[in-house]
């Protein structure tokens, strides 16, 4: 029998060591679905992302980073110093209650605070563990600490992307922490059922440079077969021509287009009104268009800078070309398909009275996520974690505080 608004991971329980963004991306999806998630954090070295806009109202601040926000909403957050013999001993009172601890320090850090998996374990026998790091746990780069956009570039991303001849340019932004949050989440789930079926625990140890790897299948086995190494080609593409991002009329706005088939090449010469360009024997195959695409994309995009850039995407897309505005954070907050999906939620803040998340990026049918809480404050649960999760008395959280472990 089916209970209504039960959501699928309720009842699980995940005590959250994450940081930044790759991390607390695995365990935010979590929330979503039901999963009650108690992050960790400390006032005395805060997480990085509360210090990165956009901010809300633009005024910066630790409870206004929209970054922060977005990747830990729903999710219980307490403060703790963990130089404290005190914060360590909620930790372990924290891990008998948990069914999962997930953390994204390089691997000495766990160790250090003796919350490795195996000294966790001793504690809770069925323990699951997650720990999520740039290289991995072992091997000899398993402590190069750093970001996504170090990752991408382990990976060689940045070798790919860019202008050929320009030096490597990279992806936008730490590229592997949107990716690696996928892989995590699907490993953690496996791990939940296999738990569910023999109650057993287990560790898993995530490289989020080896999850990246997994967009580079098409390079590496064209190497592996062929010796051909990919080049930078800008936004110009191997098997679609025309293929680019053009300008339209106004200040910054672009327009992407990409012709997959000559049937898509001589509709776009249709809404140019330009019969002479569909002719030109330059233009009248692929070859021809990627030989000569220097010349075809000064002529389109003479034809989109007068243009304004959501009419070239209706008129484009109306004969079957795969063409859409390169969208800003207005073009997106305005996006109908996106306002349809229920992609932004408006969630309760205790401080900013309110502000917007994004929504779980899937949907499932019959158990939809929901997105009711912002993320939390500095220390904004304390209270509600040490009380109701784990049962401490007045005294006894009077003597934590005293002893600095809330902090």
């Amino acid at each position: 029998m089916r209970i209504e608004n039960r959501l699928p991971l309720q009842g699980v329980k995940i005590l959250d060591f994450m940081w930044v963004l790759a991390g607390p991306g695995i365990t935010r999806l979590l929330a979503d679905y039901g999963a009650t998630v108690i992050r960790v954090e400390s006032t005395n070295r805060t997480d990085p992302t509360r210090t990165v806009g956009p901010f809300q109202d633009s005024q910066s601040g630790a409870e206004r980073s929209g970054l922060w926000g977005n990747n830990n909403a729903g999710k219980y957050g307490v403060t703790l110093d963990l130089s404290t013999a005190g914060a360590r001993e909620i930790v372990m009172d924290l891990v008998q209650w948990a069914d999962v601890v997930c953390e994204a320090f390089s691997p000495k850090a766990m160790r250090a605070w003796g919350f490795d998996y195996e000294s966790l374990r001793q504690v809770k026998p069925d323990l699951i563990m997650l720990s999520t790091c740039l290289m991995g746990q072992s091997g000899p780069l398993s402590r190069f600490a750093g970001f996504g956009n170090l990752a991408a570039a382990l990976c060689g991303f940045y070798n790919l992307v860019g202008w050929p001849d320009r030096p490597p340019s990279g992806p936008f932004s730490a590229y592997t922490d949107y990716i690696a949050p996928r892989f995590g989440a699907c490993a953690l789930m496996a791990a939940l059922i296999h738990k569910k079926l023999t109650g057993e625990g287990q560790y898993i140890d995530q490289a989020q440079a080896e999850s990246a790897l997994h967009f580079l299948a098409l390079p590496i086995l064209d190497f592996s077969a062929n010796q051909r190494r990919y080049q930078p080609v800008a936004n110009r593409d191997l098997y679609h021509a025309p293929h680019g991002v053009y300008a339209a009329t106004g200040h910054d706005r672009w327009v992407a287009i990409a012709c997959r088939t000559e049937d898509d090449w001589r509709a776009l010469c249709a809404v140019m009104d330009a019969p002479q360009l569909a002719a030109d024997a330059r233009f009248n195959t692929f070859a021809g268009r990627q030989a000569n695409c220097d010349e075809l994309d000064r002529l389109i995009n003479q034809w989109t800078r007068t243009a304004e850039a959501h009419d070239l995407e209706r008129r484009l897309q109306a004969r079957g070309v795969a063409a859409h505005v390169v969208q800003n954070a207005n073009d997106l907050y305005q996006d109908q398909q996106l306002h349809h999906r229920k992609h932004f939620v408006e969630v309760p803040h205790s401080e900013l009275g309110k502000t917007w998340v994004e929504n779980s990026r899937f949907t499932l049918s019959r158990t939809p996520a929901r997105v009711e809480r912002a993320a939390p404050m500095l220390g904004e649960h304390n209270q509600y974690v040490l009380e109701q999760i784990l049962g401490y008395g007045e005294d006894r959280i009077a003597e934590l505080v005293g002893a600095g472990a809330l902090g």
